[in-house]
């Protein structure tokens, strides 16, 4: 096995582990939205993972280069010339999928989840179109809606002014909401800083298999292994 198999290899086990990891970040919030509402897209906690940067961006459009790159492994397609030239032009799809990735976990971790916006968990703005990824760096934000102590109060929230009862009632509002809003925050900062990772290398990777494979493709393969395919 030459390097540029060998790398072709180890390359395809770490887009394989990356896309699960991506489709399984991108997951979380579905399914948290999905337990505790009954239904899906009821009050979701961002609009920006039902963009799907995990599950398209990160997942379906790197299988391809991570089929290719396996079967390095079994003396297959990667192991002739045009097998390596092969998996150098699927990464290309990989890398567009990771940079769609990318750019829609930046969007989500400038934005915030939709709680910590004015208009509560409304998904009035969660129309999907390429213009609201192209405004990325239009309003940034920074992560001030994670490290502020606390988000816009529900539109329903008075409070009390009259009586203990009506005190009581309206503190145990306020943790309550408090208490939703800090999870909402830490699942959205996680979900969407691991999605941001995950593409980033796999944009990293994607990269060093086209190299790879262009280089596979020029220099040759293996002669034992050309032999047996």
């Amino acid at each position: 096995m030459t390097c540029c198999e060998g790398w072709t290899s180890c390359n395809g086990f770490s887009l394989l582990f990356l896309l699960l990891l991506g489709v399984v970040l991108n997951a979380v919030p579905l399914i948290v939205n999905r337990v505790e509402e009954g239904e899906f897209f009821q009050n979701p906690i961002s609009c920006f993972e039902w963009w799907f940067p995990g599950i398209i961006g990160a997942g379906l459009m790197v299988i391809p280069a991570t089929t290719v790159s396996l079967m390095a492994r079994k003396r297959a397609s990667c192991n002739h010339k045009s097998g390596m030239l092969l998996s150098s032009v699927l990464n290309v799809i990989t890398i567009i999928g990771a940079v769609y990735c990318v750019l829609v976990s930046v969007q989500a971790l400038l934005k915030g989840p939709l709680i910590c916006n004015s208009a509560g968990n409304s998904t009035f703005g969660c129309e999907f179109s390429l213009d609201n990824i192209s405004n990325i760096y239009l309003k940034p934000s920074g992560l001030q809606w994670y490290f502020n102590e606390s988000c816009v109060p529900p539109k329903d929230f008075h409070y009390p002014t009259l009586n203990d009862t009506v005190a009581n009632a309206g503190r145990r509002q306020s943790l309550h909401f408090r208490s939703k809003e800090d999870t909402y925050k830490n699942i959205h900062l996680s979900v969407f800083l691991g999605l941001l990772l995950v593409g980033c290398l796999e944009i990293l990777f994607g990269l060093s298999q086209i190299v790879i494979g262009f280089l596979g493709c020029l220099c040759g393969v293996s002669t034992r292994r050309s032999r047996i395919v």
